[in-house]
Order: structure tokens, then C-alpha cells, then sequence
């Protein structure tokens, strides 16, 4: 076994982990000269294997890290999944104006996909969504002048799909999501259509936070929202949702940024005016496939507290959620909410309440959890505050590609 370069390891990942020389003497049950020592190698020249193993469990890693300073395999999520990269690859696809599918056609499979996405099918969603972008282009590449408007409209909306779907995967898919939601945008105003246009527009604020430009996202929704409110208003519940889901957007985006009193307060705001907007709407609504109304608006302020990471205030306002109205919410919208409130336990140092509502998450939505980068490091970070994970969340970090 080679043993050399074992101590500089170890005081790498100790570091990396966050522990002092104390911290991780107690985990493995020596002293701080111990752990002086086997750091500095001056003992334990040729430490024992299970020294070794307790080490690797303490620092959350595969042992062969602790052998070899090779480069170490990606961690769970950081790459996408094959079925991702067809999706992408459509996106890059050229229009053929040779037998486009009809608008009424792009419009039910468009539905369905839609409807895949909010039941978090995301694998049978992948096999639908290459097909789908490529007839849309063809659509729109084809459509006569006065089918242009509709066409580009329906192309917005696939692209708004595309985009919500390769932000699930974080920055593996981050700059092509930015490309379909700047397609979106541009089919939009083509389009003529507020509705897409606003719909759109919270993609690509979306897609800056995404890119680590949370101020610019915040700005770009709200001049957005200001811009489009009138002739939002006047569609009916269908561009209130659209509205509504605008100032949702500069919430999480201001929300995105180190919390500031200023920040809080304005992300808040953003929230409190998309209260305002669903309370004339009146109900929760799935316009647009937004699902939006009271509910959401009070899922969105819980998200919003726990991205500022106040647990203590995310729980406060997640008394605040009807249990019935969220049992009418969709799948995508009710696992998210669970993410968030083990989140929110996590904050508050509730293990045992973390690990419930990840076991709720990944029963009601299994790839909403195992597939998504963010929720597979909420695991793993759950698992590395559990002392003695239980038996059903080690297998649901194993399912994440984790060790537990």
C-alpha cells in the first residue's frame, strides 16, 4: 500500500471539510498531537488500514483519496446525464422546411411535455423534447405570415420548456440553458404575444442567476413586470399568472445575493406584489403551466427565506401553507417544497426533520431528488450532519450516487 503523501492528504480534506486538528482528533477518537503528528509525518509512517478507513469516513470521501493525488472521479450530478445532451443537441439542430408538423400538433405534444415536467418524469420528458424543438423550428421556420405570430409563440413556449429543464442539472447545462431562453425571448417578441413575452422573460432572469448575475436578473424581471403589468392585466387570470410568476422570479434572484436587510427587504417586497397579484387572481390557477396563485406565492416566500438561509423565519412562513391547497399543487411544486423545508431543518439543525423531508421528496418525486445536482448535495449534506444515518437515507444517498 503505498502511504506516502497520506498525512498532506489528510490535512487537505481536513481543511476542505472545515475541521481544526481538534475537530478531527475527536472524530477519530485521538488527540490533537495525534493528529500533528500524522499530518507533519513524524508517526504513523505506515498507518494501519482501518486508521485509514475511520479517516475516509470522517472526511467524506473514497478512500483511494486518501492514496492517490489523482484527480477524483466528478462528484454525482456535476455532469449531465446522456438523455440531457440529446436535448441539447436538438437545440443546435437546423430547420428543414420539408413536411413541418401543424401548430395543433406541436400544441399537444407540447402539453404533454409540459405535463411531464410538473409529474418530474424528467427521462420521459428527454425523449420527447428533441422531437419537439426540432418540429417547432420547422414550424415556424415554415408558417405562412399569418401564422407567423402563433407559430413563434408556440416556439417561445418549447423553448421556455427546454430552458426549465436543463436548469434541473445546475451549471452542467447552465450556458445552454441561457441559449434556449434567449430563444425563448426573441420567438416571443416575434410573437407579439405579452403573455410569452413576460413568460419568457422570467426564463432569462432565471438563467442570469444562473450565471452568477443575480442583480441583473433582479432588474431585468422587475423592468420586465413594470413594463408589461397593463397589458398583462388585461389577459385575464392567464397574464395575472404570467405577472405574478415575474415578481416570484426577482425574489429568488434578489434572494440569490448575501443577505443584507436591503436585500431581504426588497426580495420581500417582490413577494408581498406577487400576494397582491394572486389575490386578484383569486385562486391557485395552472395558467401557463405556472401554477400560480396564494399557494405558490407562500412556497415562494418559504424559498426565499431559506436562500437567504434564516431557517428559523422559512419555518415560520411554512405555517402559513394550506395543507390541502398544497395537496392540489403539482408534483414538481409539492418535492420542491419538501427540498426546501429539509433545507430549512438543516438550517436549524434539525437532523431528524431534514432526513423526513428528504424521504418525502425523493418517494413523492424520485428524480426530482436523485437526478438534480443541488438536491443530491442537500443530501449528502444531511447525511454529513447525521452522526448515524438511518438505513433509508443511506440508501437514498447510495441512489444519489453517494457513500453513506
Amino acid at each position: 500500500m503505498d502511504t506516502s503523501g497520506i498525512g498532506r492528504r489528510i490535512a487537505y480534506w481536513r481543511d476542505r471539510r472545515g475541521f481544526t486538528q481538534t475537530e478531527f482528533g475527536r472524530l477519530m477518537g485521538q488527540t490533537k498531537r495525534w493528529v500533528q503528528d500524522i499530518e507533519g509525518g513524524k508517526r504513523q509512517q505506515d498507518p494501519r488500514l482501518s486508521v485509514l478507513v475511520r479517516a475516509a469516513e470522517a472526511l467524506r470521501i473514497p478512500l483511494e483519496q486518501l492514496l492517490s493525488d489523482r484527480a477524483p472521479e466528478p462528484p454525482p450530478g456535476s455532469t449531465a446525464p446522456a438523455d440531457v445532451l440529446s436535448v441539447v443537441d436538438a437545440l443546435y439542430a437546423r430547420p428543414v422546411s420539408t413536411d413541418p408538423p401543424t401548430i395543433a400538433l406541436l400544441r399537444r405534444r407540447l402539453g404533454y411535455c409540459c405535463e411531464a415536467f410538473q409529474a418530474c418524469h424528467y427521462a420521459a420528458l428527454a425523449r420527447e423534447l428533441p422531437l419537439l424543438v426540432v418540429g417547432a423550428m420547422q414550424a415556424a421556420h415554415s408558417a405562412p405570415e399569418d401564422r407567423q405570430s402563433e407559430a413563434q409563440a408556440v416556439l417561445s413556449r418549447v423553448y421556455q420548456l427546454v430552458t426549465s429543464y436543463l436548469h434541473k442539472y445546475g451549471a452542467a447545462t447552465a450556458i445552454q440553458a441561457a441559449l434556449a431562453a434567449d430563444r425563448a425571448l426573441a420567438a416571443a417578441e416575434r410573437s407579439g404575444d405579452p403573455v410569452q413575452i413576460g413568460a419568457s422573460s422570467r426564463h432569462v432572469a432565471k438563467s442570469l442567476v444562473h450565471q452568477k448575475h443575480p442583480q441583473a436578473a433582479v432588474a431585468f424581471a422587475t423592468s420586465t413586470a413594470r413594463r408589461l403589468a397593463d397589458g398583462l392585466t388585461e389577459q385575464g387570470t392567464l397574464g395575472l399568472s404570467t405577472l405574478g410568476m415575474l415578481y416570484l422570479s426577482a425574489a429568488l434572484a434578489a434572494s440569490d445575493q448575501e443577505r443584507t436587510t436591503a436585500r431581504l427587504n426588497a426580495a420581500t417586497g417582490f413577494v408581498d406584489e406577487a400576494k397582491d397579484v394572486a389575490d386578484r387572481q383569486g385562486a391557485d390557477l395552472n395558467e401557463d403551466w405556472t401554477m400560480f396563485g396564494p399557494t405558490n406565492v407562500t412556497l415562494h416566500r418559504v424559498d426565499m427565506l431559506v436562500r437567504f438561509e434564516d431557517g428559523w423565519s422559512a419555518l415560520e412562513a411554512a405555517n402559513g401553507v394550506d395543507g390541502a391547497a398544497l395537496a392540489d399543487m403539482t408534483r414538481e411544486r409539492r418535492a420542491g417544497h419538501h427540498v426546501s423545508m429539509a433545507r430549512a431543518a438543516l438550517l436549524t439543525r434539525r437532523r431528524e426533520a431534514a432526513t423526513t423531508e428528504l424521504l418525502a421528496a425523493a418517494e413523492l418525486a424520485p428524480e426530482e431528488v436523485e437526478g438534480r445536482p443541488d438536491a443530491v448535495n442537500l443530501v449528502k449534506d444531511v447525511v454529513g450532519a447525521t452522526p448515524r444515518p438511518d438505513g433509508q437515507l443511506r440508501a437514498l444517498a447510495q441512489r444519489c450516487g453517494l457513500r453513506a
